[in-house]
């Protein structure tokens, strides 16, 4: 009887231990369970952009509906604690420490002294979510054991503090070895524009783009390779992938001659098929669009593209008011006689279906080519004697279809007057933005006597349209599906 008049207290004891025990696990899985779900959402939304931290921030108000229990600032009523802002701090972080030993302060700062945190939305990629400490008032990691641990000189009471870290990660896979300057940057903070902003306030619709390679300093109005390690450029141009997927905000500029290359591999998209590219016009892979009108001369064959000259048949035509400064022309081009020309008759109300402010202004040239296939008008012919139409005539595979369109492309956009002391040779760089962009033309050498893939000839730009733009404006449906996004946790 005395021993277990002993023992029954110290029995009674590990009871509780192992209550309390119990109880403080499965707060603190619900409290971890609730930081990791927040610095997931709100990694999710750190994706270099302008307003990437405002749109975490949204997230972490909107979203914490986690609810804990056995903490002492539980409702009274139904026991549960329903995580609130209050109760954590959130810490954008640009790393973290290559060894997960090496722990972070809320504040971001780790065990070395080195502070990972920044304001910039441009250059943070972490979340780091931790469990405030109780102040004045229970915080929400606060736990009351039920083992009477004062009267053996400690606490009743202890704060649980979960962390979490989450990264993101955003690859592109459908994107052309091409990355072209912003050409709404300027050296003036404050009439520069990301291509994001420029797209929606709706600057880029139906302006024609003319971008041309340079191999140094380039600019407004120029494009650059990025590298893919695949032997052949032309063949990935003419495919429609880089043959490997990118992270979004690392890219690898490509250095060396590539004349020959660009016009050959882009031109297959028209119904065009260089002396190299010619064993591929029945490969699926190489087809042309379904729509290839392109306003071509009547002595042309399928491996040159010749511009018409007797005005027997027309190419969607060029922007007026031509800025050599930033490669853009205005959004006013000759779309009655395009019409006239081709389809016979007045050119008619063609809806501005993509302008992404939603203002009814006349129709780019995307739109107008997408008006042409929809009512059934690719085969009209233009008058004699070269009676073009746009029915692709030199693929021999299978008859192409409109959706993938090949005569969309997805590339990158970058800051090229931010970057220019680095973007020269074989540098990494991280793109403004991505954009789905519409090819108005073939591209001709400059000396169109010269064959396609003369590496000596330069080439001509080439003309293009945005179409769409990463992020949450009105046609992000043609380029988003190109991204994976993934949002993962570290610690």
């Amino acid at each position: 009887m005395i021993l277990v008049a002993i023992m029954l207290p110290v029995l009674i004891g590990f009871a509780l231990l192992a209550i309390d025990m119990s109880r403080a696990n499965g707060l603190h899985n619900d409290l971890q369970k609730g930081v990791d779900a927040l610095a997931l959402a709100t990694a999710a939304e750190l994706d270099g952009r302008a307003d990437s931290i405002d749109r975490a921030n949204r997230a972490m108000t909107t979203l914490l509906t986690n609810k804990t229990k056995f903490s002492t600032s539980d409702d009274p009523t139904s026991h549960d604690h329903t995580l609130a802002v209050a109760d954590v701090t959130v810490t954008y972080l640009t790393g973290i420490p290559a060894d997960d030993s090496t722990t972070l302060s809320a504040a971001g700062v780790d065990s070395t002294g080195h502070d990972w945190s920044s304001t910039d939305p441009k250059a943070v990629t972490f979340s780091l979510v931790t469990v405030n400490a109780s102040g004045l008032a229970d915080g929400a990691g606060a736990f009351a054991t039920i083992f009477p641990a004062s009267f053996l000189g400690g606490s009743d009471t202890m704060d649980l503090r979960p962390q979490a870290v989450a990264g993101f990660v955003q690859s592109i896979c459908e994107t052309v070895p091409i990355f072209m300057c912003n050409p709404f940057e300027t050296t003036d903070p404050s009439t520069s524009k990301t291509i994001q902003q420029a797209f929606a306030a709706g600057l880029t619709y139906s302006r024609e783009l003319r971008v041309l390679k340079v191999d140094s300093n380039p600019g407004p109005g120029n494009f650059g390779l990025i590298d893919n390690n695949l032997a052949s450029l032309r063949d990935a141009l003419a495919v429609g992938t880089a043959g490997t997927c990118y992270q979004r905000d690392k890219l690898t500029t490509k250095t060396g001659v590539t004349l020959g290359q660009v016009n050959a591999g882009l031109n297959v998209r028209f119904d065009i098929y260089s002396t190299s590219l010619k064993s591929h016009d029945t490969d699926w892979q190489y087809r042309p669009a379904s729509n290839v009108r392109k306003g071509v001369d009547k002595t042309a064959n399928c491996n040159k593209y010749k511009t018409n000259t007797d005005g027997t048949a027309m190419a969607l035509p060029p922007g007026d008011s031509f800025d050599s400064a930033t490669g853009m022309t205005n959004s006013t081009w000759d779309r009655t006689n395009y019409w006239l020309i081709n389809h016979g008759a007045a050119y008619p109300s063609v809806p501005s279906t993509t302008n992404p402010t939603g203002a009814s202004v006349p129709a780019s040239r995307y739109d107008v080519y997408k008006y042409e296939i929809a009512n059934g008008l690719v085969g009209d012919k233009s008058p004699a004697p070269t009676k073009e139409s746009g029915v692709p005539a030199c693929f021999k595979g299978t008859t192409p279809t409109s959706d993938p369109d090949r005569r969309l492309l997805n590339m990158a956009i970058v800051d090229c007057i931010a970057n220019q002391a680095k973007i020269n040779g074989h540098v990494q760089l991280k793109p403004d933005g991505y954009a789905s962009v519409f090819i108005n033309s073939p591209i001709q050498k400059q000396d169109n006597s010269k064959d396609d893939e003369d590496t000596t000839a330069g080439e001509k730009p080439i003309s293009l349209e945005i179409a769409d733009v990463d992020g949450g404006f009105a046609n992000n449906t043609l380029l988003d599906k190109a991204f994976r996004n993934e949002a993962q946790l570290y610690r």
